[in-house]
């Protein structure tokens, strides 16, 4: 039975110090590795054209203490910062380590304010490094 002992945080530094946003309630990575088939007139699928590679993500977080506000800061000032998955106990998760490098954040989207429940906000944007360590396999470095 799994122990999931695991969660996603967004990891920065600031003056020196190394400071963790957590918890994210909702994560969505997406990799875009465009590839293109080369055709000609005389045959089809002759080669392939490579297309920049792509890594893009959202990720909800509650509207609750200062996790909005931390990573708001972060899209307005510009400031780079990796996702990670920190790993409290055990080898739970199918990945021994993933991170996503020198993020920025391109947009917010705050959710409504209801009478129960608490707010939520979507923060998307780009990641200009991945690093992905599964559990069985080779380690990839984009």
């Amino acid at each position: 039975m799994p122990d999931w002992n695991t969660r996603l945080a967004v990891k920065y530094q600031h003056n020196g110090e190394t400071i963790t946003i957590t918890p994210i309630d909702q994560f969505s990575p997406t990799f875009a590795l465009g590839a293109e088939p080369l055709h000609s007139v005389e045959r089809t699928h002759i080669g392939v054209v490579y297309q920049p590679k792509s890594m893009t993500f959202s990720m909800t977080v509650r509207a609750i203490g200062g996790v909005v506000g931390r990573l708001t800061a972060l899209a307005l000032n510009g400031t780079r910062f990796d996702i990670i998955v920190q790993v409290e106990t055990g080898g739970d998760w199918a990945f021994s380590n993933i991170v996503m490098r020198n993020c920025l954040i391109t947009s917010c989207q705050p959710g409504a304010v209801t009478i129960s429940g608490a707010p939520s906000a979507t923060f998307s944007g780009f990641s200009l490094e991945t690093q992905v360590d599964p559990v069985d396999g080779e380690a990839v470095t984009v």
